[in-house]
């Protein structure tokens, strides 16, 4: 098992931690351990990805639907023979 140690807490922030293991039944040490589980397998700190969130606002859902152009270039091609 690892160990981390967390430097800088604000007390009010340790306090209301403590506060709530009280309520669940459990110790500060157990509640934060809890804590970073729940935190390291949600995805909900994971940054969104553009092509998702433009598909859940402007989708077939609602009526939209996006004709994007083919990219292309205007650099001229590079012969290197």
């Amino acid at each position: 098992m690892a160990n981390i140690t967390i430097r800088d807490l604000p007390d009010n922030t340790k306090e209301n931690l403590r506060i709530q293991a009280a309520k669940s039944g459990i110790s500060l040490e157990a509640y934060a351990r809890l804590i970073l589980q729940k935190a390291s397998n949600s995805s909900s700190f994971l940054q969104p990805n553009i092509l998702d969130l433009a598909s859940k606002y402007f989708g077939h859902k609602y009526g939209m639907e996006l004709d994007l152009p083919k990219r292309r270039s205007t650099r001229k091609e590079v012969n290197f023979e």
